[in-house]
């Protein structure tokens, strides 16, 4: 049986039978699509993939302190980046 490891709510991995749905970079704290063209490039150049996390879901990638893709999520990244200034 394969066995995948995901980062759960509160930013730490845990061990799942089901793949996960979103990928992320720890250092970059953001959380993307699998097919994200950003993240394909730098997997691509090498060093990402150290850093790089996986999410069951949306949900859990917020919960854990990730904010979403400028890039393959802008409608969402749109959205958290104008609550943020919002908040200020």
């Amino acid at each position: 049986m394969t066995v995948y490891r995901l980062i759960g709510p509160g930013g730490l991995p845990y061990d799942s039978p089901v793949p996960g749905t979103l990928g992320g970079h720890r250092r970059g704290r953001l959380y993307g699509r699998l097919d994200c063209p950003s993240a394909l490039r730098a997997l691509a150049r090498g060093g990402y993939a150290r850093d790089r996390v996986f999410f069951a879901d949306e949900e859990t990638a917020i919960a854990a302190g990730y904010r979403p893709c400028a890039i393959c999520l802008p409608a969402r990244y749109a959205r958290w980046s104008a609550s943020r200034r919002e908040s200020r």
